[in-house]
């Protein structure tokens, strides 16, 4: 049964877009404008609607009304839906409600932004029980806290390769302290790399590392089955250089991810601090259900616990494989 649902959980992974750090939720982009009619204020509107939770169709942003909306442009990106338009408002939208009608009728949530004409940005968190936000004159610390740490969590528990990678290694390694210990490094050397792409200290192409991170999880499943007792592998000799090797690719995914959010003006450190704590506050989730799992069964049969950890890296490495032919390919 619990084969099953793992299964089931990978296939759903194997099948979605080529790109796993894409945003999961929607994506609603507000940007200030310099206006070209007098006595207006100009808002260059970009909508992301995933069309698999009901956003695309069941839900509008909706502003003020004295704000009047130009035709957007559609278009489908991936497995979402984007519309492009401007509003042209009487009055400043600072100080004024934002709302998303229609979430109320869905279990998806939304990501906001907002940025001014001065370069100040807001980052909120929109949901089914609270579907409308007020742009502030400046961000709200708490609020960035909040909002960037919650995207963490759901980018390491969405974004499927990472959390393939992070379940290879429970599969490899025995005992709490070495998988501790290995998955420490991982995290210490995908923050190094995401904070230094964030603050823009390191520029590297994001198709190149999407194909390198689907690669690792392909040599840790290999790793794991590969495995014999008595005779250790290099991944298990040295778990924690080969963890941080590829936490180090790792982190160039997560950096993809939050340079689609951006980050608020004057609260940048808050924002990757909170973000990063959401990131491993999943990933410890991740590492200790995973092993919770695994311990129970090896109580229970070990030689079943032992055909699972096999069958398990074949499933992922077969999906891993699938990721990297995508993002070589280009296709999704």
């Amino acid at each position: 049964m619990i084969f099953r649902l793992l299964l089931v959980i990978m296939l759903a992974a194997g099948l979605s877009p080529a790109r796993a750090d894409d945003l999961q939720p929607g994506y609603l982009e507000i940007r200030e404008l310099a206006a070209k009619i007098p006595a207006t204020h100009q808002y260059g509107i970009t909508w992301k609607a995933p069309i698999k939770p009901g956003l695309a169709t069941r839900v509008t942003p909706t502003f003020p009304q004295d704000c009047v909306a130009t035709q957007p442009e559609r278009s489908v990106d991936g497995v979402a839906l984007l519309m492009r338009w401007t509003v042209n408002c009487k009055a400043p939208l600072a100080g004024r409600v934002i709302r998303l009608s229609g979430i109320e009728n869905t279990a998806a949530d939304a990501l906001l932004r907002y940025q001014s004409a001065g370069g100040i940005t807001q980052a909120a968190r929109l949901t089914p029980s609270n579907p409308q936000a007020v742009i502030a004159q400046r961000p709200d610390r708490g609020q960035v806290a909040r909002t960037y740490f919650i995207t963490g969590v759901e980018h390491i528990l969405m974004g499927y390769d990472h959390l393939l990678f992070v379940l290879c290694l429970v599969l490899l390694l025995n005992g709490a302290w070495r998988v501790a210990g290995t998955v420490t490094a991982f995290t210490i050397a995908h923050s190094l790399t995401l904070v230094a792409t964030t603050l823009e200290l390191i520029s590297v192409p994001g198709p190149p590392v999407e194909a390198a991170i689907a690669l690792s999880i392909v040599f840790l499943a290999v790793e794991v089955v590969k495995r014999k007792p008595g005779a250790p592998r290099l991944s298990e000799r040295i778990p924690w250089v080969v963890a941080f090797l590829f936490g180090l690719l790792h982190g160039f995914g997560f950096a993809g991810a939050l340079a689609e959010i951006g980050l608020p003006q004057g609260e940048v450190p808050m924002a990757l601090l909170t973000f990063n704590l959401g990131v491993e506050a999943g990933q410890i989730l991740i590492v200790c259900a995973a092993m919770l799992v695994l311990s129970v069964l090896r109580r229970i049969n070990a030689l079943y616990a032992a055909r699972l950890q096999s069958l398990s890296a074949y499933a992922i490495g077969t999906i891993a494989v699938m990721w990297l032919l995508q993002r070589i390919l280009g296709t999704s």
